[in-house]
């Protein structure tokens, strides 16, 4: 089972780095890049917020499969951000 500050760590690694390639794909190319590039960025900051949310969250019926589907949910919208940095 994760722990709390096990998925808040992976969260914050994969998340972090999908913006540091943003960010760097930003500097790498023309100006209306920036504008999607940044729209990106947001996303992923709202969707890191949401899921330290559901991370946090006490009210679980059963925390270890709570935590599973936290870490899932991670995974799956890490690789869509990954999906769309690419296609920038």
């Amino acid at each position: 089972m994760a722990s709390k500050k096990q998925l808040k760590k992976e969260l914050n690694n994969r998340f972090g780095e999908i913006i540091d390639g943003a960010l760097i794909n930003q500097e790498a190319n023309s100006e209306d890049i920036k504008n999607k590039t940044e729209e990106l960025v947001d996303d992923i900051i709202a969707e890191f917020d949401k899921q330290i949310e559901q991370i946090n969250k006490s009210d679980a019926e059963d925390r270890a499969k709570h935590l599973k589907s936290v870490k899932e949910s991670i995974s799956k919208k890490a690789d869509e951000f990954v999906e769309r940095l690419n296609k920038l």
